[in-house]
């Protein structure tokens, strides 16, 4: 224990009824019962002491230091007459014989109760985020995020890995975000980046001849929030293995997370190995997203075929995908609300309609499906009280993922909630048509090995194979619905990556312009290697219990990139800007 104190707040127990002590704190709160008496509550990092003033003076005291002071505060312990069995330090009190004011709180009114923190408007809490981690809720996550990191650290190191720290100052790379500059102050005009991830450094170690590499990477990402993605950074779970195939990469995460997640995890059941394979194309068709969430039964049905002459002209000839759900008790105020809310978050209008107990279709866009019940009922089950939701059109696939997601959670029965349940998806597409080039684009990963190797792509080149169905040594962790870490078999071979890359428009020198070190490392024979990064802040989002992955950072900024409380970003000053050689030239409005 530190000189400045014999115990802390939590710690006391009526073993120490008795003793002469002194604890340190914040002031929580007080509560005065008359002039001579009144009960304080001291906290600190560890939990709380109720401290009884029984004295005018000390009354007064107390009466004069607003909450949240630091104090402390010696005296004697002794045994309460009326115990809180909720509390650890329930059994006792401390009545002190001298109260000293450490660190004034000069403000009379808080921005919010320290223990109604989450109450408060996410602007304010961050303003004053060092007085919302003061709440234990609030500190508690953070906590668990310390814990979550030693754990991985342990069990990535007994697997053999070496912890190897990996360059923050770096060049500038097409890794599919925006890079984050830094001005070089003694190279004008030039720039470094801050790493989207790590990603060329463990494939240069892997050739440097380590075997086995992690660390618990910072990331760097100039990309907009949402609710499990921080923007600005983030850290991951960085690893790569040498002469290591998908299954070595598998093995590994799954030994290593389930035990962390059943042992910190708000819920105590996590999947055992090995996790469930899904196929990318197969995970859209039957969950409408390559993000599945298995713990809901439910999966979508394509009825497309049924609908090509429908009379309902929004499914007429349209793309058409069914989501049946049993045993559903919403009412039709609630189905249209949820259908509304899907249709914000896919951007597609969905559809409806019901079995009612009878067994009649009923509701919704029912007169339009009628006749085709014998139909429907070879894909769906249509027994009594089953709603079906439908989603049509170009986004068909992705508004039934919505839906599925939604109503899984809405209708009881249908989620088993309190688990955590891991899937692999693999055979990724190697390449996509982008959406604003329309042009061939790399889906994932650049950095992939295609199935079928040189080979495959050769027969692209040569139009044999349509480039679109060329997959990769690609996976991505899912637990939950949330993706947790994409990784890959690596192309460590020059010759494939450059193919690989003529495929999008990029030639050789484009290649030995964007990646020199990892190309011309390769051509000094690189073992095959393959890793993965699972998302830390994620991790303990889902461990947690959290919706929001502001929730588990110690200091996040909003979801436009701002640190409201410490200004940041911020103008600098002329001078700066002069030794850096840049000039600030302002949009014209």
């Amino acid at each position: 224990m530190t000189q400045n104190r014999t115990h802390t707040c939590g710690e006391l127990r009526l073993s120490d009824a008795g003793k002469a002590i002194k604890i340190c704190g914040w002031l929580e709160n007080l509560r005065e019962v008359g002039s001579e008496l009144a009960f304080a509550v001291v906290r600190d990092f560890y939990g709380t002491t109720q401290v009884v003033a029984e004295t005018a003076d000390m009354v007064a005291l107390l009466k004069s230091i607003n909450k949240e002071s630091t104090i402390s505060v010696e005296g004697t312990v002794r045994e309460r007459d009326s115990k809180n069995a909720k509390l650890p330090t329930g059994e006792i009190e401390v009545v002190p014989g001298k109260i000293e004011v450490l660190g004034r709180c000069q403000h009379n009114e808080l921005p919010f109760p320290i223990n109604r923190s989450r109450e408060a408007d996410e602007a304010t809490r961050l303003k004053y985020r060092y007085l919302d981690l003061r709440n234990p809720a609030v500190k508690n996550n953070i906590i668990l995020r310390c814990q979550v990191v030693a754990a991985l650290r342990q069990a990535m190191t007994e697997h053999g890995f070496l912890e190897i720290t990996t360059p923050i100052l770096t060049a500038s790379s097409p890794e599919g975000a925006r890079d984050y500059l830094v001005p070089a102050r003694n190279h004008p005009g030039k720039f470094y980046a801050l790493p989207q991830a790590p990603q060329q450094f463990k494939q240069l170690l892997m050739t440097s001849g380590f075997d086995r590499y992690f660390q618990i990477a910072p990331c760097f990402r100039d990309e907009d929030a949402r609710g499990d993605r921080s923007p600005g950074e983030f850290y991951q779970l960085d690893m790569e293995m040498a002469f290591a195939t998908q299954e070595d990469v598998f093995a590994v995460l799954e030994d290593v997370l389930p035990p962390i997640f059943a042992k910190f995890g708000t819920y105590d059941i996590a999947s055992a190995a090995p996790f469930r394979r899904i196929p990318y194309n197969t995970a859209l068709e039957t969950y409408g997203s390559d993000k599945p969430d298995l713990r809901i039964d439910l999966t979508c049905k394509n009825v497309t075929h049924l609908f090509e002459n429908s009379e309902f002209e929004p499914l007429r000839g349209q793309t058409v995908k069914m989501v049946d759900i049993s045993d559903c008790a919403l009412t039709r105020k609630q189905v249209e609300k949820l259908l509304s809310d899907c249709e914000v978050q896919s951007g597609s209008k969905a559809y409806w309609f019901k079995v009612d107990e009878k067994g009649e279709l009923a509701g919704g866009i029912a007169k339009f499906v009628t006749g085709l019940r014998p139909q429907l009922e070879q894909v769906l089950t249509l027994a009594p009280n089953t709603l079906v939701v439908v989603a049509a059109g170009a986004a068909a696939t992705k508004s039934a993922g919505v839906l599925i997601k939604t109503f899984g959670a809405a209708c009881a029965g249908h989620m088993d909630q309190e688990r955590y349940e891991f899937c692999w998806i693999v055979d990724f597409p190697m390449y996509e048509i982008g959406d604003e080039s329309g042009e061939l684009e790399f889906c994932h990963n650049p950095f992939s090995m295609p199935s079928g190797g040189l080979e495959v792509l050769l027969k692209a080149e040569r139009g044999e194979i349509d480039p679109l169905t060329i997959t990769a040594d690609q996976y991505d962790l899912v637990c939950n619905g949330v993706e947790l870490s994409s990784g890959a078999v690596r192309n460590h071979d020059p010759e494939i990556m450059i193919k690989a890359f003529e495929l999008v428009r990029l030639g050789e020198d484009d290649v030995k312009a964007k990646f020199p070190a990892m190309y011309n490392a390769f051509t000094y024979g690189a073992p095959p290697h393959a890793g993965i990064a699972p998302g830390v802040d994620r991790m303990v989002m889902l461990l947690a219990g959290e919706d929001s992955i502001r929730e588990i950072i110690p200091f996040p900024m909003n979801k436009n990139a701002q640190d409201v409380m410490m200004s940041a970003p911020s103008e600098v000053t002329q001078k700066q800007l002069d030794e850096l050689h840049i000039a600030i030239v302002k949009p014209q409005d």
